[in-house]
């Protein structure tokens, strides 16, 4: 198994668990101030990873472009879990991360326009029953 596809299993997994501790943490407080407070843990987190990686060094390679990118998907990342965390202080945490996770067409359909990525029949295939196993959690 290729090493990016083993990241990928193990991102899911801890994706899985963030969702069922985060609905859990939420329990006391309103969603904004605990993505607050997760958010914050995660900047350090990162923080520490770039110190002990020593890829602070590359930001001098940082263009305006890259930046730019970079930015705007610091503010979509904010939105999506300010969205997030209001969905799951209301609603089924099983639910929205089903809901949540139907990105991946939104990611398949900008891949396809803007990287140029090829649209096989499985990726196709993949899509479609995504969309189908959206249709049927918020249909029941």
């Amino acid at each position: 198994m290729d090493r990016w596809m083993i990241y990928a299993l193990i991102s899911a997994l801890f994706a899985g668990i963030t969702s069922v501790a985060a609905k859990s943490g939420l329990k006391e407080i309103p969603a904004t101030l605990a993505l607050g407070i997760r958010t914050s843990f995660i900047f350090i987190f990162i923080s520490l990873a770039v110190f002990v990686s020593g890829s602070l060094n590359e930001l001098k390679n940082l263009k305006g472009q890259s930046l730019f990118l970079l930015i705007l998907s610091a503010a979509t990342t904010t939105l999506s879990w300010l969205f997030y965390y209001w969905a799951m202080k209301e609603g089924k945490v099983s639910v929205i991360a089903s809901i949540d996770k139907c990105s991946i067409v939104v990611t398949v359909l900008l891949s396809l326009m803007f990287l140029n990525e090829p649209l096989t029949l499985k990726l196709a295939i993949g899509v479609l029953f995504i969309l189908i196993g959206l249709f049927v959690l918020v249909k029941t």
